[in-house]
């Protein structure tokens, strides 16, 4: 089978980038070449049809994903996790509800797997305008709750791992109520992607119901049989707060970006994006309190590099950039606290 009449003449890359351009075209033609190359590549294989079923529903499901967040990805979002199983009349429902509320309110979305309980009440506390669900369809029958049902910012997976991608990705902070295996799951996800650079820092908050003991016994296991044998750093006990409060969470959510806009590596430096510029005195203090964590030379302030220009929107950002060495992020995110406990309130 041929395209057209003239398929043989020119390489596959010149075909395949032919089908692009009858497709509109795109900034990233280059990926999405490759991408094609790649897919290709599985009929050499003789890969089995099994094998390609998982690809093609994973990428059908996040390329529609991908196209549900896209109009909203200027707005700041949080995950919000918990057990599906928890009644109306339970105090951690109302926690759930409350907190979203009040981060809603302060300009933020919010996330949920679109089910039942903690999912139900949070939903219910941000409301139907600014709520996402990903839901998850299982053996037996999940239904969304009232508050994201047909919306059109609810997406349904099919797999597992790329629904806990698009949670992780698409969020600007993890809030988690007391929940089962699936609420672990996540939970240990999250902070083992941070702790390894898979992804953005964020903040990463365990809310109890008022006097609640669930996350803090965990806080204290963490601490005991983690911590306490070396097999985390001292730094890692950062990426987390454990609470009963939901002013605390709200607080340790949005103060995260009181000063912190964003970060990215621009090939060996990593490039720290604040709303405000860091003073002389501050960044004499940066570079002898964080010195352990660069490669070579100092922190410093930067204008936007090149490859930071296709992203307008954040060319009137202060920053700084530095040789990070890429594996003390406990140690990072200390930095980022002591960059936002520098402005004033």
């Amino acid at each position: 089978m041929v395209l057209n009449h003239d398929f043989d003449h020119g390489t596959l890359d010149d075909h395949v980038m032919r089908l692009i351009e009858m497709r509109g075209g795109s900034p990233n033609s280059d990926l999405l070449k490759e991408m094609i190359l790649t897919v290709l590549k599985f009929a050499g294989d003789q890969a089995d049809r099994g094998d390609l079923k998982i690809l093609n529903s994973a990428l059908k499901e996040l390329r529609y994903a991908f196209k549900v967040f896209r109009p909203f990805r200027k707005i700041r979002k949080v995950s919000v996790f918990g057990s599906a199983r928890v009644g109306a009349n339970d105090k951690v429902f109302h926690q759930a509800r409350l907190f979203s509320e009040k981060i809603t309110e302060l300009g933020f979305m919010v996330i949920t797997g679109a089910g039942e309980g903690i999912m139900k009440a949070a939903q219910g506390g941000a409301g139907r305008e600014k709520s996402f669900g990903v839901n998850i369809r299982l053996p037996f029958e999940q239904y969304a709750n009232e508050y994201i049902e047909n919306d059109p910012k609810l997406v349904t997976f099919k797999y597992f791992f790329t629904r806990k991608l698009i949670f992780i990705k698409e969020t600007d902070g993890v809030v988690l109520f007391p929940g089962g295996f699936g609420t672990h799951d996540e939970a240990f996800e999250a902070l083992t992607l941070i702790q390894t650079g898979k992804s953005n820092l964020l903040p990463v908050v365990f809310l109890d119901e008022p006097g609640g003991i669930f996350w803090k016994e965990g806080g204290e296991y963490i601490r005991e049989h983690l911590l306490n044998r070396g097999l985390i750093s001292e730094e890692d006990m950062a990426l987390f707060k454990v609470t009963d409060s939901v002013d605390e969470a709200v607080d340790e959510v949005v103060h995260f970006y009181r000063n912190y806009h964003s970060s990215r590596f621009v090939q060996s430096q990593l490039v720290l994006r604040l709303h405000y510029p860091v003073n002389d005195e501050l960044l004499e203090r940066l570079n002898i309190e964080f010195k352990d964590i660069l490669n070579e030379g100092k922190i410093s302030r930067s204008s936007p590099f090149p490859e930071e220009i296709n992203e307008e929107n954040l060319s009137k950002l202060n920053r700084l950039a530095f040789t990070f060495n890429r594996k003390d992020f406990g140690r990072l995110r200390q930095m980022i606290d002591l960059l936002n406990q520098s402005i004033p309130e």
